[in-house]
Order: structure tokens, then sequence, then C-alpha cells
């Protein structure tokens, strides 16, 4: 039986499903997903059987994308009463050191014409601004907005968040540099069928 998900992954399933990007959740078809070199040994003798799973396979316009979902609260500081809009500040884009590793092994695993990101789900108490996010929707009753790196301008700008708990993070500056909406807003768009891809993801 696969893992709970979380609220943000189920958000972002639907946000994919209303702009209709052809994607598939690994949770749901892991097996079916994996190339046949992925039950090789990868590395330090870890085997593709206990790789720490990313959570998307989505199919764009000249790259498929293995998406890592990160979700992180954007709220008031503690104390604080009403309503604030978030800031630039506010948005976290810390994930373990484990997270960056076994997505670039999946990376190279998948092999060309695979490439691996990070998507920031972030859950908002009150509708964001337009100059913060691109991307905002409702699920549930909730706001949520998007922003995504590409693994490797990530691994690139990282930096040590906690040697405790084995975690890295982009500083807000460079953060807000290599990170980018994720796909375009919907609109009305003719089915090409099955196999033919939709959309452009992150604006590659």
């Amino acid at each position: 039986m696969g893992r709970k998900r979380h609220h943000y992954e189920v958000a972002f399933e639907e946000f994919l499903r209303d702009r209709r990007i052809p994607y598939v959740s690994v949770n749901e078809a892991r097996k079916a997903l994996l190339p046949e070199r992925a039950a090789l040994t990868v590395a330090n003798g870890q085997t593709s059987d206990n790789l720490k799973s990313f959570d998307f396979v989505i199919y764009g316009d000249g790259a498929n994308l293995l998406v890592e979902v990160k979700g992180r609260k954007v709220g008031r500081p503690s104390g604080e009463t009403g309503t604030r809009l978030p800031t630039r500040s506010q948005l976290q884009s810390w994930v373990t050191r484990e997270d960056v590793d076994s997505l670039g092994t999946w990376e190279t695993l998948f092999g060309d014409g695979f490439e691996a990101v990070i998507v920031f789900v972030y859950w908002c108490d009150a509708p964001p601004p337009d100059g913060l996010f691109q991307e905002v929707f409702i699920h549930r009753d909730r706001w949520y907005a998007l922003r995504s790196a590409r693994l490797s301008d990530y691994r690139e700008h990282m930096k040590t968040r906690s040697e405790r708990w084995k975690t890295v993070f982009v500083p807000t500056a460079r953060f807000e540099q290599i990170s980018h909406p994720f796909a375009p807003p919907p609109g009305p768009r003719p089915d090409p069928g099955p196999g033919v891809p939709l959309v452009d993801p992150i604006g590659a």
C-alpha cells in the first residue's frame, strides 16, 4: 500500500489536472516508472528499492520532469493577528540532503530526456500578491502558490541549514533568481491525443 499523501501533493496534483498537464503519480505507479537499469545498485551499496522516491513524472515539451514536491506554510509571524500578505523573506526553500542526492540519482537513472526539479508548494493564510507569485490557486478552501527550481540550479547554490538535521537551503535573493513559475496559466487547450506534450513546464 502506498504512503499517505500530504495535502500539498494533493493540491499540486489538482493543479496539474486543472491545467491538463500530462503526469504520472509515482506514489500510484512507482514500479511501472522505473527504467530497467534502476534495479541496479546506484551508490554506496544503495539500490533503487531503498532510494528515496520522488512524487511525479510530468511530460513536457522538450524535457520530461522528475518532480519532488515540497510543501511549506506561509503564515503570519508569531503573535500577529489579522491578515498579512506574505513576503519574499517568508518563502522557505529548505530541503534535506537526501532529497537532493536521491533526486539527482533518479535523474541519472532515467537518463537523457528527463530533468529533475523541486516544486515548492506554499500554503498561504491569505491571497498572496501578484508580485510574489505568478501561480496561485485554491484547493479545498486553501490558497496555494508555486515556485519551482531545477535541481541543477538548486544544488549549485544551496547552503547548509542544519548539520544536525542534514538540511540545506538557497538564500532568499538567490532563490528568487533560480526559481520560476511552474506552468502557463489555465486556458482553453486542444487535446492533441495521448502521448503528446501540452505544455513547456518551468519556462524551459
